[in-house]
């Protein structure tokens, strides 16, 4: 069960998901929904909250035109909307960072690594261990499952296996410990000057838990599996119905 403390504050803020929320299967947002998005803005501070990287964030956050913060790599970046510099993020750290890397190059995974000033998809890009996340992409899910068991050794890190629709195949991700949207939406909060109770989140997926459970109101779409339903107050049409 969501919080049921929080409605006798009133709703200042939305954090939105991008996944199975705004965006549908053919990664787009939607006419009608990005009008409802609009609407809502003029009256709330609207924040995209996503798993994707910075230049997704803040690239859907300019086409709904929205003025505030914008939180990337599921939490562990958070972004000025208009210029995308790092208002505040949470590293990999070095020594995870390297020994992640290690081990998917070795492998010849396909990998996305995130930083503050944007991704490497090539690892003879990399010339700095700021990332705030690194993702092995493309891989089969009992691989994934064995890359979560072994890592999990490296150190102090949050380590998430994640399905990718649009081929059917897995990812894992990892950021550093205690990063997840919430951690993101309380630091925002802090910037806009609310409490979290005043946010309302709406979200798919088990990312979104997070942020579900501290916000005065959530949201789960019609397409999100039952547990993160459980977990929400309220229930919206799935994302294909806009």
């Amino acid at each position: 069960m969501s919080n049921s403390n929080n409605q006798d504050s009133p709703i200042k803020a939305f954090l939105i998901d991008l996944d199975g929320t705004l965006l549908g299967p053919d990664e787009r947002i939607s006419p009608r929904v990005a009008n409802a998005v609009r609407r809502v803005s003029r009256l709330l501070s609207v924040s995209i909250a996503t798993g994707r990287e910075p230049k997704d964030a803040i690239g859907f956050a300019q086409i709904l035109g929205l003025t505030t913060p914008q939180i990337s790599d599921n939490g562990a970046l958070i972004l000025d909307s208009t210029t995308g510099k790092e208002l505040w993020s949470v590293p990999l750290g070095e020594s995870n960072s390297i020994r992640v890397m290690e081990v998917i190059i070795e492998r010849e995974y396909e990998f996305i690594a995130t930083h503050p000033k944007g991704t490497i998809l090539d690892a003879s890009a990399i010339n700095q261990w700021n990332l705030t996340r690194i993702s092995a992409l493309d891989i089969e899910e009992d691989v994934a499952d064995a890359l979560v068991e072994e890592t999990r050794a490296f150190g102090a890190m949050n380590i998430v296996k994640a399905s990718l629709p649009y081929n059917g195949l897995w990812a894992v991700d990892f950021t550093a410990e205690g990063v997840d949207k919430a951690a993101a939406a309380r630091v925002l909060a802090s910037m806009i000057g609310i409490e979290t109770n005043q946010f309302a989140a709406a979200g798919d997926s088990y990312n979104d838990l997070p942020m579900l459970e501290i916000a005065g109101m959530s949201i789960a779409m019609g397409n999100a599996p039952d547990e993160v339903k459980r977990a929400a107050e309220y229930i919206a049409p799935s994302v294909e119905e806009d």
